[in-house]
């Protein structure tokens, strides 16, 4: 068995958790990459990584999963990266409670479960790392995306709760905050997008259409946006470091959500979301 740390890093088929993934491969990481459908783990396989099959909202893919990781690599393990999610878009009064209990499926019970039942590898290793993906929308509650933003909350909250109750076990929890970053975490979104509209009478169909159209045409560009390479930076960061941080920002949006939520009245901030509502209404 490699002497290498090892690094369990999820949702890594494409976007932040391939960059993660190639990145800490790069600096002599063991990365075991999972993903859910074959054709992605095949990938995997032939970039050198170790693939393991996972989908996170199934409580017996995580409990397979730990257990084929463990006994591939006989519990030595450094560090897990929470990558593997995704984002609802509509309205809350659109969402159905099946839809609402799935986001938090994937980005919360699922995320937390995989967690809590590494954690006595993590411990017995010592000066372990566990990292969550988080968002800036974790920070400030974006209107249509209400119950992605709940689930990240929540994961931070989850974090902040973790992090004090690991003290004195040598595993440290870190949150990455990326913003805007170029990856199919939209289209993904799209496609969501898509099967609400279908199933929905909403008044806010015109805007739910006009905002596929532009996720549509916008070529996988946002303002502000970076490539998923800087997240896996701060990510290696987050897995190296004498001193690892609490919180990573990646983005300039990531960094005034920051800002806004320490300081911003919430009137304030509700004011500014109010008026970019109204102009996409006219």
């Amino acid at each position: 068995m490699s002497d290498s740390p090892t690094v369990l890093i999820t949702g890594c088929s494409s976007g932040i958790g391939l960059a993660a993934a190639l990145e800490m491969k790069t600096r002599g990481w063991s990365v075991w990459a999972t993903a859910r459908k074959p054709e992605d783990m095949q990938r995997l396989r032939e970039q050198g990584f170790n693939a393991l099959e996972l989908d996170v909202a199934d409580p017996e893919s995580i409990g397979q999963a730990v257990s084929d990781l463990r006994e591939a690599t006989d519990g030595k393990l450094k560090a897990l990266v929470n990558n593997a999610g995704f984002g609802q878009p509509g309205a809350l009064e659109d969402l159905s409670r099946d839809q609402m209990r799935y986001q938090f499926e994937v980005n919360v019970f699922g995320l937390q479960d995989l967690t809590n039942q590494l954690l006595p590898d993590l411990m017995k290793n010592g000066d372990a790392r566990i990292v969550h993906i988080s968002s800036v929308v974790g920070r400030v509650a974006l209107p249509f995306l209400g119950i992605y933003s709940a689930s990240k909350f929540a994961v931070e909250a989850m974090a902040d709760a973790q992090r004090v109750e690991l003290d004195g076990t040598g595993v440290h929890v870190s949150l990455v905050e990326p913003g805007p970053i170029v990856t199919k975490f939209s289209v993904n979104a799209v496609d969501q997008g898509t099967e609400l509209l279908q199933g929905t009478e909403t008044r806010f169909r015109d805007l739910y259409t006009e905002g596929l159209d532009q996720r549509k045409n916008a070529g996988g560009t946002k303002p502000f946006a970076l490539p998923p390479e800087a997240v896996a930076k701060k990510i290696a960061h987050a897995l190296t470091s004498n001193r690892p941080r609490c919180r990573y920002k990646v983005t300039f949006p990531a960094y005034l959500g920051a800002v806004l939520s320490r300081v911003a009245p919430d009137s304030l901030i509700d004011a500014i979301l109010t008026r970019e509502l109204r102009k996409r209404k006219k």
